[in-house]
């Protein structure tokens, strides 16, 4: 089982919110989990099955990186 901390910063209207390194990067450490675990035998379900979750993962993670710095680049600087 895997332990991360996951900072919340908190917004100027309450709602909490985590910092978007942390979400793909625990995308990609679960993603890695799942796989290491099937391999160990300590997952249950078909290889294939496990891959194709452990890549939907990871191509979130990869999407999120890609709409994260497509938005700091079209930011304006001061």
């Amino acid at each position: 089982m895997i332990q991360i901390s996951i900072p919340l910063v908190p917004s100027d209207d309450g709602v909490l919110l985590i910092p978007a390194d942390h979400v793909t990067g625990l995308l990609r450490r679960l993603s890695a989990d799942w796989l290491e675990s099937k391999h160990a035998g300590e997952m249950r379900g078909d290889e294939q099955t496990v891959r194709d979750l452990a890549d939907v993962l990871t191509e979130l993670a990869d999407q999120i990186d890609v709409e994260c710095i497509g938005f700091t680049s079209a930011a304006p600087h001061p």
